[in-house]
Order: structure tokens, then sequence, then C-alpha cells
């Protein structure tokens, strides 16, 4: 793997920029976080559009990561451009095309050179190819799943969906793995014993749609153990789930129903469809990241904006410095 440095940059623009970008709400608080804890490596992926990269710049600006870029030079150069943005003092990894630039990302990984990997803009299929391929040193004994944060104005508390992201149409074992990865990240973010709805169209058992049925299987494995620190029930339907009113209305005796704070969806479709509709239809903001892996992933979409991807940057911080992280999956 060829790599080429740039002159450092002089200790002004060392340190996170004056007016640099800013999150408000939740996610400046996470933020805000970040501020007692070093910056993390980053290989940010085929950064070679403007907002892939302004969310590498203004990330680290706001002192949360050093990125090293990975990608062809000549383009992540003129996308900087583009943004107004200086990446003379950032390291740069020569990769041509999105297969190599994914593969280059894992092996600066595997030697130790980075601490995570943030997809820029290359096409999620080929990201996630390269990391969970036999040989990638990235797998870890979990199933890999993705968990969105949403900080959703008409909601009271911040809100996860997964996984809407990597795991197409999981069966019950991976479901299982997806709940403990969600419930590990709530642990960290502060929700000591969070309320977990596996979500599907109606609140009981009916073997004529499957996911009810899983749904109870899920629940089932949370009472016995299986499934440790949250409270874990479901069929339950999203009204179910996070209204209030709906459960009295429909008189559902529930830990969880009303004031949920994970969202474990039925497939990678309705978890799709979930995360549009709240980012665009309820003006939520969103950040998400990738774990059961070794290295935490910050798994943006390509038409993501730069917030996302710097909450996305601000969860991999707080969840690599996390008690036992070498440790736990």
């Amino acid at each position: 793997m060829e790599t080429t440095t740039t002159e450092e940059r002089d200790a002004t623009n060392d340190q996170p920029a004056e007016g640099a970008f800013r999150l408000h709400g939740y996610f400046g608080r996470l933020v805000e976080r970040c501020g007692d804890l070093p910056p993390l490596r980053v290989a940010v992926v085929y950064p070679v559009d403007p907002p892939a990269l302004l969310g590498a710049v203004d990330a680290f600006r706001a002192g949360i990561v050093r990125p090293l870029l990975v990608g062809p030079a000549r383009r992540m150069a003129e996308a900087a451009k583009a943004a107004g943005v200086d990446i003379d003092g950032f390291a740069v990894v020569e990769a041509p095309d999105e297969a190599s630039a994914a593969a280059a990302g894992v092996e600066a990984v595997r030697e130790g050179q980075v601490d995570l990997l943030m997809k820029g803009s290359l096409h999620t299929s080929t990201f996630l190819h390269a990391v969970v391929e036999r040989g990638s040193g990235l797998r870890g004994p979990r199933r890999a799943s993705h968990v969105f944060v949403f900080d959703v104005p008409a909601y009271d508390r911040p809100l996860l969906v997964t996984d809407a992201v990597v795991n197409v149409a999981p069966g019950l074992a991976e479901k299982a793995d997806i709940c403990r990865n969600a419930v590990d990240l709530a642990h960290v973010l502060g929700i000591e014993l969070p309320k977990v709805a596996v979500l599907s169209a109606i609140e009981v058992v009916d073997p004529a749609i499957p996911s009810t049925l899983e749904a109870a299987a899920v629940a089932k494995m949370a009472d016995r153990g299986e499934i440790e620190g949250a409270l874990v029930d479901g069929p339950l339907a999203l009204d179910d789930a996070i209204s209030p009113a709906a459960v009295a209305t429909k008189h559902i005796t529930s830990t969880v129903g009303g004031k949920a704070d994970i969202l474990l969806v039925p497939n990678l479709e309705a978890g799709n469809i979930l995360y549009k509709s709240l980012t665009h239809l309820a003006r939520a903001d969103v950040a998400g990241i990738v774990l059961g892996t070794r290295v935490p992933l910050v798994l943006t979409s390509r038409a993501d904006t730069v917030q996302s991807r710097v909450g996305s940057a601000a969860l991999a911080t707080i969840w690599s410095a996390r008690p036992g992280a070498d440790s736990r999956p």
C-alpha cells in the first residue's frame, strides 16, 4: 500500500478551526462529549465528492478524527476545491477506483494505521464487501449490523433504529445479534436499560405474517437472558412502540410500548422506508454506525448531509472509547 503524506499543518491549522462546523441538539452534545477523547485516526474511503470530503474535514475541525484520505488524489483534490476546503495537511493513500480504495482502507486498519473506517462516495456494497470478506481481519464474533440514532423533534428521547442498511432479510439468529449490537450502543450512549420494540405490522402473533413470529421469539430470548441489558417486547406495530396514546387505546400491556428507545425493524426495506420518513418528513437529525466488526464503520449514504457524517464520526469515537473496547465485538 503506497502512502504519501504532505506537509504537516502549522500549529494554528492543526487545531479545530475558528467557526468550524458545529452540530446542535442531541448530536451537538455528542460532539461535545468527544472533546474529552483523543481524535481517532480514520480512513475515509473514496471521498471524491464535496459532501463526503466535507464530512471528514468538519469532523477533523471538530477535533473528532484525524483523516487518512483513500482514493484517487486528483479527484479528491478537485472535490476539495469545489467544497472550498484545504486538504494539503492530510495523509493520502492513492487508490484509483472504488474496490481498490475499499481494500486499501481495510489494509490500513489491519496494519494499525487507523482506528475506524468512514465510507465516502463509493457504493455501500463495494465498501462492505471489502470489510466482511474472509481474510479481511475485520469480522467480529457477532453479525455485523447498522444502527441509526435519530434526534426526532416530536419524540422525547433519542431513537435508535436497526438494521436499515446492512442485513437485507435477517433471520432469528441475525435479529438477536442486531438487537445485542443496538443495546450495547444504547448503553454507551447512557441509556441504562433500553426498551427495544421488535416491529411488525401488528401487535399480535399471526402465522400469516412471519415477522410477528420472529419478533415474539426475540422477545422470549430476552426473557430467558439470551439478550441481556434491555427490556424487549414484540411484535409491536410502530404506533404501539412510540405512542402512549396508541397503547392506551389498544389496551396493550407492555414494558416497552409507547416509550421505545430502540426500534428493531423486520427487514432492510422496512428500515430504509422508516429512516427516510423520519429524515425527510419528520425533519429528524440522524447519524449511524456499523457494529459487530473489529472497528466501527461510519457507513453514511452518498446523499447524507455533512451533519450526518460528523454526527456519525462522533458516535464512532464514543463507541471506540467505551470500557473494554479492545475485547468486545
